[in-house]
């Protein structure tokens, strides 16, 4: 039985595959395990994964598409490491990401999972150091130092400080709480860490740049936005926390969210449950609220074209 076993979710990523599974192959640890699980892809991902002879390997094709957390589950559940990681098909582990991470689960018992730092790279594998210390701080880990988190709750939840693929978990610890949400696509990762910590289980940081996430084009747009906002909405109306601070934090970020909803499901012609989720979310800003009920009013061709006007001029 391998010591880690490492997941991969793919869909229709087959340019940039080979790179994650590279980036494990080439670990200085080598006691893994990995294990491909494929989202219906129609790109020729199972002939790429014909060309590995590697006998870790293990690859689960869905005939059709599941969504991205049910995917990720059927990593999950295939799974027989004593530690385990997911991260994406379009980002890369650092080739001694196992073995730093490996050695302090081994030598603290008690602890949870350990979250690295991260590069920030493009299309072309090259780091951006620029990018990368502005997403630290912009994340809070510039400021989190090594070790046992105290306010796990504060640093996963507030700060959002750490990225499930930059993070290597017990897995008997996951299967305990549960991995990701079924049928969720997007905020299953923010999901996981603040139901680790209501759970009271114990998280240490590794302030090293362990793994690299990729930034790309096919991270935007318009038709991902919806989607995003609408798990986003969700997974803020699955708690309700004790601290009076974080509850505060909590309700802003749903009323932030509603708003923004809405105006994007008034943009696309949806104007009755848009405005709806508008007038909801309107404590967080007046101003945006009563913009987005007047364009609601506007006929569907005009309004279309006055939200990109106004997108431009805030822009």
């Amino acid at each position: 039985m391998p010591k880690i076993s490492i997941c991969i979710p793919t869909f229709n990523r087959v340019k940039l595959l080979p790179c994650a599974i590279d980036s494990v192959l080439q670990q200085t640890y080598q006691d893994l395990e990995l294990i491909i699980c494929d989202d219906g892809s129609r790109d020729g991902t199972p002939k790429l994964i014909s060309r590995y002879t590697d006998s870790r390997i293990r690859y689960i094709r869905h005939s059709q598409n599941i969504g991205k957390s049910n995917n990720m589950r059927s990593g999950f559940e295939a799974a027989t490491g004593k530690y385990f990681i997911k991260f994406d098909d379009d980002d890369r582990l650092t080739s001694d990401f196992l073995a730093r991470t490996a050695s302090i689960l081994d030598q603290h018992p008690s602890i949870d999972f350990v979250s690295t730092d991260h590069w920030i790279i493009d299309t072309d594998n090259i780091r951006d150091e620029v990018k990368t210390q502005k997403n630290s701080r912009r994340w809070g880990r510039a400021n989190l130092s090594a070790g046992v988190v105290d306010n796990l709750l504060e640093v996963v939840f507030v700060q959002q400080s750490f990225q499930i693929g930059a993070t290597l978990f017990r897995r008997q610890t996951l299967e305990e709480l549960g991995f990701m949400q079924p049928n969720w696509q997007n905020c299953e990762d923010n999901d996981l860490f603040v139901r680790l910590a209501l759970a009271g289980k114990k998280g240490y940081y590794l302030p090293e740049l362990l793994m690299e996430y990729r930034v790309h084009a096919e991270q935007q747009g318009i038709n991902r936005a919806i989607p995003y906002l609408q798990d986003k909405l969700r997974y803020l109306s699955s708690y309700k926390f004790e601290s009076d601070k974080l509850e505060k934090v909590r309700l802003q970020r749903l009323a932030e969210t509603q708003l923004l909803l809405g105006l994007r499901l008034i943009e696309k012609g949806e104007v009755q449950k848009g405005r709806e989720l508008v007038f909801a979310g309107k404590s967080f800003s007046v101003a945006k609220a009563w913009t987005g009920l007047g364009l609601s009013l506007l006929p569907g061709g005009v309004r279309g074209k006055a939200f990109e006007v106004l997108r431009q001029m805030r822009g």
